[in-house]
């Protein structure tokens, strides 16, 4: 498995990202707090032998988060409401087997 990184300063930094580089129909994403990291793997063509990883130091409680580009703000919400605004679903897995990889290569 091989793993590209892309590191980032803060949780809105990174939810900027994932914004940006979202389709417009999928305003929903997933995002894992997981060992002091909130992170997101995505893999890089069907195969799955290629992951991208955004990643952040930090930690999120598991829930709904909005978040507003303009202002560069989240907040955690009970629902998804607006198709103007970007949500992320943050869980915290008991374990992920490719973070723990990817996390103690860094």
């Amino acid at each position: 498995m091989k793993v590209e990184y892309e590191e980032f300063e803060s949780v809105e930094d990174l939810f900027m990202y994932m914004s940006a580089a979202a389709s417009p129909m999928k305003n929903t994403m997933p995002v894992n707090s997981y060992k002091g990291h909130v992170l997101s793997l995505v893999p890089l063509g069907y195969n799955a032998d290629t992951y991208l990883m955004f990643f952040t130091k930090g930690s999120l409680e598991p829930g709904i988060y909005e978040f507003d580009v303009g202002r560069r703000a989240r907040k955690k919400v009970e629902s998804v409401e607006r198709a103007d605004k970007h949500y992320f679903v943050c869980v915290t897995p008991t374990r992920n087997t490719i973070a723990d990889d990817v996390l103690g290569k860094l």
